[in-house]
C-alpha cells in the first residue's frame, strides 16, 4: 500500500525561483515587446497585437496537450485494476488543492512521466515502463512532482516563453530578408531566426530547470519522504541512460520528469538540470 502523506499540504515558497522568474520573465518580455513593436508598426493597431498574441498562445496551448497525448497514444489508466495510483493522485490532489488530475498512461520506450494542462483540467501520463521498476513510495513521489507542476501552472510559462521565442524569431527573419531581399536575404534571415530563437530559448531554459527543482522540493514536502523521489530519480536515470532513444519527442520531453541530457550541446540546452544534482538536493532535504 502506498503510505499515507504526512506532511501538511501548505503551499512552499521558492524565493529562488521567483528571482529567476523574475528576472527571465522581464527579458522575455522585453523580447515580446520588440517584436509586438515591429507587428504594431505592420498592423497599426495595439489591439489587434494583443489579440493575435493571445491566439497563438492559446491555440499553442491547447494543441500542444493534443498533441503531447497522441504522440505517445496515451489511454486512461483503468480505475479498477490500478486503483491505489488512483487513491494516491486523489489523495495528493486533495493535499495540494487541486482538482483530480485525469490519470492516463503510454509506453514512453523508457520510463518516464509528464503532466499537461491547467489545475482545473490537468492530466498526468504514467509511463508503462515507469509504474514496472518503481516501488509504491517512489511512484508516489514522482505522481506529486507532476501534480505539483500543476499546481503551480508550470506549463502556461513554458507555453508563453516558447511562443515568445518562436515569435522573435519569425519577426527576425521577417526583418532581415525584408531589409535585404533576395536569396541572400532568405539565408540570413533563416540563419538570424535560428539565432534568435535560441537566445531567447536561454531565458526560458532558465525557468523550466528552476521549475523542475521546485516541483522535486514540493513533492519531497507533500509525501513527507525526499529519499523515494530521489531513489526514483536515479532508477529513472539509470534506465534511460542505457535506451539509445525513446519513443517521446524533443517537444514531450521537455515537460518529462526525465529530460534527456546527453552530450555538451543538449547539455548546454536541457530543459532539466543534471540528474545527480536533483538528486543531491532532495538528499540534502532527507
Amino acid at each position: 500500500m502506498l503510505r499515507e502523506n504526512t506532511v501538511s499540504g501548505s503551499d512552499v515558497k521558492h524565493p529562488g525561483l521567483k528571482l529567476r522568474m523574475a528576472v527571465s520573465g522581464t527579458v522575455l518580455f522585453a523580447f515580446y515587446m520588440l517584436i509586438a513593436t515591429a507587428v504594431w508598426e505592420f498592423v497599426g493597431s495595439a489591439v489587434a497585437v494583443v489579440g493575435l498574441t493571445i491566439l497563438f498562445v492559446g491555440v499553442q496551448y491547447k494543441l500542444g496537450k493534443w498533441l503531447a497525448l497522441r504522440s505517445i497514444n496515451a489511454e486512461n489508466l483503468p480505475e479498477d485494476e490500478f486503483d491505489e495510483v488512483h487513491e494516491t493522485v486523489a489523495r495528493l490532489s486533495d493535499d495540494m488543492g487541486i482538482d483530480k488530475p485525469r490519470l492516463m498512461y503510454a509506453p514512453m520506450g523508457a520510463p518516464n512521466a509528464f503532466a499537461v494542462g491547467r489545475q482545473a483540467s490537468g492530466v498526468v501520463v504514467l509511463g508503462t515502463e515507469l509504474m514496472q521498476i518503481l516501488d509504491d513510495d517512489e511512484l508516489e513521489g514522482v505522481i506529486a512532482h507532476e501534480l505539483a507542476h500543476l499546481k503551480n501552472r508550470d506549463v502556461l510559462p513554458m507555453v508563453i516563453g516558447q511562443s515568445i521565442a518562436m515569435l522573435f524569431g519569425w519577426g527576425v527573419y521577417f526583418v532581415v530578408n525584408e531589409l535585404i531581399g533576395g536569396l541572400t536575404g532568405w539565408i540570413l534571415g533563416w540563419i538570424a531566426s535560428v539565432i534568435a530563437q535560441l537566445l531567447v530559448t536561454i531565458f526560458v531554459l532558465v525557468i523550466s530547470r528552476a521549475r523542475e527543482y521546485a516541483a522535486d522540493e514540493d513533492a519531497a514536502q507533500y509525501t513527507g519522504n525526499p529519499a523515494a523521489l530521489a531513489s526514483a530519480l536515479a532508477k529513472i536515470g539509470h534506465v534511460n541512460q542505457q535506451v539509445e532513444q525513446s519513443a517521446v519527442n524533443d517537444s514531450v520531453s521537455a515537460l518529462c520528469i526525465f529530460g534527456d541530457n546527453r552530450g555538451l550541446f543538449a547539455r548546454l540546452f536541457a530543459s532539466h538540470p543534471p540528474m545527480e544534482k536533483r538528486i543531491a538536493r532532495l538528499e540534502h532535504l532527507d
